[in-house]
């Protein structure tokens, strides 16, 4: 009798999978992570974070590292850092990219987050960068990331779908700009890709981005009650619209004006 994989199973597989064929080509397919406006913000927002911590020891988490997007940030505002992450080869490349903060100041651990076991209260910031949506159970993974922060540390989850990611505009007009904007920016970056020589390989996300999906959606309400069930001190989402191609999108600020953010971070104060 053959053994079928769980759906935790297979999401894990996908991830794995999808992972090892991005890994080398992973920060030049993800305009929406790595343009200078994104980049900018992120880096903006982890230095209002780091204020907000108290007593802070300056020891973080950063779940979900990739290349090390996050991590790079933390090691130079003098963070020390675990990084952890289900791709082995994503590890690599980002030991590589921060060799030189190696072993003092960071650390790198290959497994998925279910497999990890820290201590309670030990770390001062727990990061999660595009993370959530590739977790079997991201709700019980909040849950446990929480044990692992200290009273008065902070966590931060960022670039997940807003609630109005999967929703109709108001207007019909709006509902038009929306789609549009949203088939162009493949073919912008697909157009920008052609003229620099990059091969795409054909990957499919089906399962690797599980919770990116009408069908099922992130829970932001089950979000926030997870929080508030771990006595978060505040916790807050916050929606804003991202940058998805490397070359400007001339519908980027018709879309602004009359549509609603597709993207979030929330920031919870323990």
């Amino acid at each position: 009798m053959l053994n079928t994989p769980t759906l935790k199973e297979q999401i894990h597989q996908a991830n794995v999978t999808v992972h090892r064929f991005e890994a080398k080509y992973y920060e030049l397919l993800h305009p929406e992570v790595y343009s200078k406006q994104e980049q900018k913000r992120v880096t903006a927002q982890l230095k209002t974070i780091d204020k907000q911590i108290e007593n802070n020891q300056k020891n973080a988490l950063d779940v979900g590292a990739g290349t090390g997007n996050l991590t790079g940030k933390l090691l130079q505002m003098g963070y020390k850092v675990v990084a952890i992450d289900i791709s082995a080869e994503m590890c690599v490349i980002l030991k590589k990219k921060y060799a030189a903060y190696l072993p003092d100041k960071l650390t790198v651990i290959n497994l998925p987050i279910e497999d990890l076991s820290f201590s309670e209260g030990k770390f001062d910031l727990v990061t999660g960068y595009s993370v959530l949506h590739h977790l079997p159970d991201y709700l019980t993974a909040i849950q446990t990331l929480s044990t692992w922060l200290k009273k008065g540390g902070v966590m931060y989850i960022d670039h997940e779908a807003s609630p109005f990611y999967w929703k109709n505009e108001p207007s019909s007009l709006a509902s038009f700009v929306k789609n549009l904007y949203f088939h162009s920016n493949p073919a912008i970056n697909s157009l920008y890709f052609q003229l620099i020589g990059l091969k795409v390989p054909t990957i499919d996300y089906t399962l690797s981005d599980y919770w990116h999906k009408k069908a099922h959606a992130l829970n932001h309400h089950a979000i926030e009650q997870v929080f508030k069930e771990q006595s978060f001190e505040f916790c807050r989402r916050t929606d804003y619209y991202q940058h998805a191609t490397w070359t400007p999108n001339p519908l980027f600020p018709i879309y602004r004006l009359l549509c609603r953010p597709e993207m979030s971070y929330w920031i919870a104060k323990k």
